[in-house]
């Protein structure tokens, strides 16, 4: 007996959901209603970026900075422009310092001063000001209009506010505007093609009422999570993301069944009854292969990770559950009325299975070996650029040059010396007070070995700022209570702490800068408790959290999915082939990434600013949340090969049918997908335009190239030995 005729545990709950149709409908849009009041606030609650790598040795250092050294909490600097003015010179400097009076009164306002760092040739026409404040980044960031507010350009000037709180102000507006950009574009166009799959307007729009309800659901759940748990404000854009993705196309594959199933059934109960069994039981296999995915991003220690990992898992398994109950129950109240308001003559609609994929299915079986290697020959062509791509880590880059915290700190870039702006810093913490000799004597014998490594340019400490004197004459320098509080207020010493300021000879994010971080942590410290900090030592910390966990994200992913297959297909290589082909599609993607985020190929045609290097969180996110989602096209063919195969026993015939009858319906889910996620490369946060399209030309190539070439061609090259499996794994024959 065919498994989608057993009345089983899905069938039931199909049945229950058409029998209490309106109550689980009453409930939904209560729900809904409910929820819908907190959505709106998530994006604006959502405060941290969650790259922070806690527990870190450069986040240790800078929590010593802040807390021994009285370094400000948060910064944001000011970046003045004035066309055909030397800025540089007095007069206008004072007329600057003027313009901040009003800032300066603000009671967390700390200090406001000019950079200090020295300036590359020319750029005299950019002036740059401090403002350190006395608030930690939450409110700091509460704070910022009311700042915003109180900076004003002097006459013939411009000024732009840039630095940490500016940076995530403005991600907070582009993530709103995104979420609203992207559902402009995505959903108008999802809508098209449903209409184009289905024909009629009920059918279409309820996919779309799904994907909506689940993003609402999801928003709603983590405003709540969000009161107790720190979460990246890029959650919003990721549920946006996947929930419209996965939501509709979940609707889809239920609404087509449920059409199928009314022509099938004696009354709408039993068609409800049964399209739970055979879309929703399907669908709720997916949502776990999409989950094992998402569970993967726990592995990396990242506040970013674990937020979107949060988020996808929460909006998958919701749009499982809507799908599963409130859209079953409007079916059983639609039920034939689910055909109304037809918009394509029927004529245009093609209701049974196209022999087109048949025919593919057969062509490409008649040449597998040949297909095979042209076809993953030119994937693994396409996967090349990853051999050269450069990892780092994003900051105002996040964001195009539109926005104002972006537009400053390029300035910055091209006008100061960016080696003096993102210096290496080392906390020293001596055993007595630094003002002593013995503790003069061990900092400058440190700072004399970390100046003797290769990289180092300059070495700069409260100690090498009194000069060249022999340590009992420093000691005794120190004892003048003026020159304690002149290096007190540089923040250069205070009690048991001494900063160490390391200018590098290569830029910040040269790989060479990244080496002399690691040198420098290597070095002996004397006994010294030292902490290696700083901008480049703070990216390398967060990349080296990600490569880290890299190999552990890669296993448990591949290791559980494998397994959930091995079960659901009681094959051996089955599974083996789809962990390796979806390995194939998001390396082609990939590598498609890297060519224009790195090198710039393209950039221009899809409003992308390359930036030189991809994101370092890209490659797992990609890897992650793609391997679920194309797995759920593998589950939806190999299902249904496998269907077909139990029947036949013929493995051509069974792979040609399995084609047939879910090649359309794949390619139209995939289609959707890729239209929805593809119309994040329009919004503005680079990760999210990244993601955008990395998602969405891995699906396009695993629904396209992987399903219609390689599944059949291996299939066929693998023959019988496709279903071998050990006796403990095969299904017993029924009685």
């Amino acid at each position: 007996m065919k498994e989608s005729a057993v009345k089983g545990v899905f069938w039931r709950w199909g049945y229950a959901m058409h029998r209490f149709r309106w109550f689980v409908l009453a409930v939904g849009i209560i729900l809904l209603l409910g929820f819908a009041l907190f959505a709106q606030k998530t994006p604006g609650i959502l405060k941290d970026n969650g790259f922070t790598p806690r527990g870190s040795e450069s986040d240790r250092g800078l929590m010593q900075l802040r807390d021994e050294l009285g370094m400000p909490l948060t910064a944001l600097n000011l970046v003045y422009t004035g066309k055909g003015l030397d800025l540089t010179e007095e007069r206008h400097r004072e007329v600057i310092m003027n313009s901040l009076a009003d800032l300066k009164k603000l009671p967390y306002i700390e200090d406001v001063s000019f950079v200090s760092t020295s300036r590359k040739e020319g750029h005299r026409d950019v002036q740059a000001v401090v403002v350190g404040l006395s608030l930690d980044t939450d409110p700091a960031l509460a704070k910022y209009p009311e700042i915003k507010e109180r900076v004003h350009p002097p006459d013939g000037m411009n000024v732009y506010v840039s630095g940490g709180p500016a940076i995530l102000y403005d991600m907070q507006v582009a993530s709103k505007r995104d979420i609203a950009k992207s559902e402009a574009i995505g959903l108008p166009m999802a809508l098209v093609v449903l209409l184009i799959i289905f024909g009629t307007l009920v059918a279409a729009v309820l996919p779309m009422i799904v994907g909506l309800m689940s993003v609402t659901l999801t928003l709603g759940i983590t405003y709540f999570i969000a009161q107790y748990q720190s979460l990246s404000n890029f959650l919003p854009n990721m549920v946006t993301m996947l929930g419209l993705a996965v939501g509709i196309d979940y609707a889809l594959f239920l609404v087509s069944r449920f059409r199928e199933e009314l022509k099938r059934q004696p009354d709408v109960a039993e068609a409800v009854a049964m399209t739970c069994q055979t879309a929703g039981k399907s669908i709720f296999f997916s949502g776990i292969a999409v989950l094992i995915g998402l569970l993967g991003m726990l592995f990396v220690n990242l506040t970013f990770f674990r937020s979107l990992s949060l988020g996808g898992v929460i909006v998958v398994m919701i749009s499982v559950i809507v799908a599963n109950t409130m859209l079953l129950s409007l079916l059983g109240i639609l039920g034939i009325r689910i055909n109304s308001l037809q918009v394509l003559p029927r004529r245009f609609r093609k209701q049974e299975a196209s022999r087109f994929w048949e025919r593919m299915a057969y062509g490409v079986m008649k040449r597998p070996f040949f297909l095979v290697i042209v076809v993953g020959g030119i994937l693994l062509w396409a996967m090349m650029p990853i051999r050269q791509m450069a990892l780092s880590v994003p900051n105002a880059e996040l964001l195009p040059p539109a926005y104002e915290s972006r537009y400053g700190s390029d300035l910055m870039k091209q006008a100061y010396d960016p080696r003096m702006m993102g210096p290496i810093q080392i906390v020293v913490h001596t055993e007595s007070e630094v003002w002593e000799e013995k503790s003069i004597r061990q900092v400058r014998a440190y700072g004399e070995r970390v100046a003797g490594v290769a990289g180092v340019k300059e070495v700069r400490s409260y100690v090498s700022s009194l000069g060249s004197h022999a340590e009992s004459e420093l000691a005794l320098m120190l004892k003048d209570p003026q020159t304690r509080a002149q290096i007190e207020s540089a923040k250069l010493a205070k009690g048991h702490t001494a900063l160490m300021v390391i200018v590098p000879e290569k830029d910040p994010d040269d790989p060479v800068t990244d080496e002399l971080v690691r040198e420098l942590r290597s070095l002996d410290r004397d006994g010294m408790d030292v902490a290696v900090t700083g901008g480049p030592a703070y990216r390398i910390d967060i990349i080296d959290r990600i490569q880290d966990q890299i190999p552990k994200v890669l296993t448990f992913v591949m290791g559980i999915t494998y397994i959930v297959l091995l079960i659901a297909f009681r094959s051996v290589l089955l599974p083996l082939k789809a962990v390796l082909m979806n390995m194939l599609s998001l390396g082609a993607s990939l590598g498609f990434v890297v060519l224009v985020f790195q090198y710039g190929y393209l950039a221009d045609t899809l409003h992308i600013t390359s930036i030189g290097y991809v994101s370092a969180t890209l490659p797992v996110i990609i890897f992650c949340v793609v391997f679920g989602i194309s797995m759920d096209y593998e589950v939806f063919l190999i299902s249904r090969i496998m269907e077909e195969y139990e029947t036949s026993g013929d493995n051509d015939r069974s792979t040609a049918e399995g084609l047939k009858k879910t090649g359309s319906l794949i390619t139209s889910a995939a289609f959707i997908l890729v239209v929805v996620v593809g119309s994040f490369i329009f919004t503005d946060i680079e990760i999210m335009k990244a993601l955008g399209l990395g998602l969405g030309l891995a699906v396009l190539i695993d629904a396209t190239i992987i399903r219609v070439m390689l599944v059949p061609a291996l299939m066929k090259l693998l023959g019988e030995a496709n279903w071998w499996a050990p006796g403990w794994l095969r299904r017993r024959p029924e009685t």
